[in-house]
């Protein structure tokens, strides 16, 4: 069957104008050999019908009826990047920063002094946390899409290298907080709630990757401890982990960084719930979206 191509967009230089393609044939083999030919990448060509509609991996050209004389769109989609490069990155900006902070006190804030015992726990935290993202990031996650576009690589590095990065250890470090005192026993309480939010979130992590096989974009309804109360409580249990950091820093950064990031993974969170109702007929209709008995 031979079907028509056309650039979407900025003008894709050596695509040719017609291809010979069964109709039963993947749309993963169609754009290899769109990508041959091209010149370009793999990971760079988005295919679409006239309507807009994306042709997705997995599937062939007639489960989109589409017939002989067809066009199909290709669009460049820009230099791509990994999504696992792009999380690693991000992490590793926040473990270099925080060091750099603790290490050079005098430089940066032009006086002698000591941290308190909370701002070294916090360092702690901050780098048990990113140390543990990084290896989700190389040995846990599975993504759904493999790249995203370059040039976003800064706008996602904004929130972990300049809020969670610079932001917050100028100000947790700072001599202003050097003289903080909180009650032992409130301090134990704090540090074994952030634990056991740590290790609840690794939990959740690797219960979501388990329901998605390796090489796969399976979707599946996932059960069990933390997920009969809410739909995301991997982004509820990162919450209550920096609530807490927050009321050990008593930082107004601490406090900044969690409302930024606990909208975001709300914003997330709701996104989930509802692909998840709408994908699955016999989703739970009791669970919460983020907090448990609450919303």
């Amino acid at each position: 069957m031979s079907i028509s191509l056309a650039s979407r967009g900025r003008k894709i230089k050596y695509l040719p104008k017609n291809l010979e393609f069964p109709l039963d044939g993947s749309i993963d083999q169609l754009k290899e050999e769109i990508s041959q030919k091209s010149q370009l990448p793999i990971e760079r060509l988005r295919l679409s019908t006239v309507d807009g509609t994306v042709l997705l991996p997995g599937k062939t050209l007639r489960k989109y009826g589409i017939g002989p004389g067809t066009t199909i769109w290709v669009k460049d989609l820009g230099p791509q990047i990994g999504w696992r490069t792009v999380y690693i990155i991000e992490y590793l900006g926040p473990l270099i920063i925080h060091s750099l902070f603790v290490l050079n006190l005098k430089h940066i804030y032009r006086q002698e002094f000591n941290l308190s015992l909370n701002q070294k726990i916090a360092f702690v935290m901050v780098i048990l946390h990113f140390l543990k993202r990084e290896y989700e990031s190389i040995y846990v996650h599975r993504f759904s899409s493999a790249t995203m576009p370059f040039r976003n690589i800064f706008k996602n590095c904004f929130h972990y290298h300049v809020l969670a990065g610079v932001l917050l250890a100028f100000f947790i470090y700072g001599p202003w907080h050097s003289q903080d005192y909180i009650s032992p026993k409130l301090l134990i309480f704090y540090t074994f709630g952030w634990t056991f939010s740590v290790l609840s979130n690794l939990k959740m992590h690797l219960k979501l990757r388990d329901l998605r096989p390796e090489g796969s974009s399976k979707r599946a309804i996932p059960y069990g401890y933390g997920f009969n109360w809410v739909s995301c409580p991997n982004y509820f249990f990162e919450s209550l982990e920096w609530l807490l950091f927050a009321l050990i820093t008593r930082s107004w950064a601490s406090w900044l960084f969690l409302a930024i990031g606990s909208a975001q993974m709300w914003v997330w969170a709701q996104k989930k719930h509802k692909r998840y109702l709408k994908e699955f007929p016999n989703y739970p209709k009791s669970r919460k979206v983020f907090i448990p008995f609450f919303m």
